[in-house]
């Protein structure tokens, strides 16, 4: 209780939640959510480490033999999984923690800033605005949950990629059943109006409009990877038209880079 509304803040250029601005620990609610961010993380380095641990130390030392067509297919799969990751991050969704951003006049910013408004300061023309997301674009026409699932073929390939024994299906699908996890938590989350989803911190409040913005974007998305453009809650076309071509591009070489690195990693410290 006594870390509420103490005056902590982020530095002026730091782009602030919509609610909390640029405050730590702004009210009850908020600085319970960034709290409980804080442990989660702690938590999950800490079993994550311990599993990575386990797997170094592994002395299985069978190693699955793939062809150059299979190899090559899996480590495509790998790094396409990394340029969806990554573009995802310039077409956020709510119940990512990454945040979204629009450009602003700077009398506009000026404006906000003078009137008080909840919109974070304007930084080089651009401007924090949570609210964009509610609304299905892009990736998220094709599953809520673009940061995460790719998580799911990733680790798949990279379990055979790695060498095919059984530590390394136990360690990378391990990853894979925890994102889908993850994600089907958050969607219970909404569904049971538990409480704050990704950039959202409050859903319940005074006028529910969060919460209302949240559940309509809930119920016209999937969790199923293109499961809302089949059955027609979303549009194919516009699915093309919004993708984020050159965020997913530029994100293959990087994928292919940090696959090929962390290949090199298992390689020198698995076996």
């Amino acid at each position: 209780a006594n870390l509420i509304d103490r005056g902590f803040k982020l530095p002026s250029y730091w782009p602030g939640d919509d609610f909390g601005k640029d405050e730590i620990f702004p009210d009850v609610d908020t600085a319970g959510r960034q709290i409980y961010r804080l442990l989660y993380t702690m938590v999950s380095f800490i079993t994550l480490g311990n599993a990575l641990g386990s797997y170094i130390h592994s002395n299985e030392m069978r190693v699955m033999i793939l062809s150059d067509q299979d190899y090559i297919f899996l480590y495509g799969v790998a790094s396409l999984s990394f340029a969806a990751s990554i573009a995802s991050l310039f077409n956020a969704s709510p119940m990512s923690l990454m945040p979204s951003f629009e450009k602003v006049e700077d009398g506009a910013a000026a404006a906000n800033l003078k009137s008080g408004s909840s919109r974070s300061t304007s930084i080089v023309g651009i401007q924090r605005n949570d609210s964009l997301k509610m609304e299905p674009k892009g990736l998220t026409r094709i599953t809520r949950h673009p940061l995460i699932l790719p998580v799911v073929p990733w680790g798949v390939s990279t379990s055979y990629l790695a060498g095919g024994r059984t530590v390394d299906f136990i360690l990378f699908c391990g990853l894979a059943l925890y994102a889908i996890a993850g994600c089907a938590c958050q969607d219970l989350r909404i569904i049971r109006k538990e409480g704050s989803v990704g950039t959202v911190m409050r859903i319940n409040t005074s006028n529910d409009d969060t919460g209302t913005l949240l559940e309509t974007f809930y119920g016209k998305t999937s969790f199923v990877p293109f499961a809302a453009v089949v059955d027609g809650r979303q549009s194919m076309d516009l699915l093309l038209t919004e993708f984020p071509s050159i965020p997913f591009i530029v994100g293959i070489p990087i994928g292919a880079f940090i696959q090929d690195l962390i290949l090199q990693l298992i390689i020198k410290y698995g076996y």
